[in-house]
């Protein structure tokens, strides 16, 4: 499945907590058919009992996205929403 499908890396950042590592990868992944959509996605782990990927319409929104993913992680913001495609 994987071979089928392009993945395009945004941004990654990995923040130590006193449980462990918590990894936050925001990407847009696509198939390998030339006119595949592309949907991008940040995806958390390392966190317990927490929503842990969302879903974007747009680079920009990801982009956007994995900043505010990291600030609520960080206390700096509230719980992000995913944008609406």
């Amino acid at each position: 499945m994987l071979d089928q499908m392009t993945l395009y890396p945004i941004a990654d950042d990995v923040l130590i907590a006193p449980g462990g590592r918590v990894v936050i990868r925001t990407y847009g992944v696509s198939s390998a058919v030339p006119d595949g959509e592309v949907s991008y996605r940040t995806w958390v782990t390392g966190v317990r009992d927490q929503p842990r990927y969302w879903h974007w319409g747009h680079f920009e929104d990801a982009a956007s996205g994995h900043r505010r993913v990291l600030e609520w992680l960080t206390g700096r913001g509230p719980q992000p929403v995913p944008a609406v495609a």
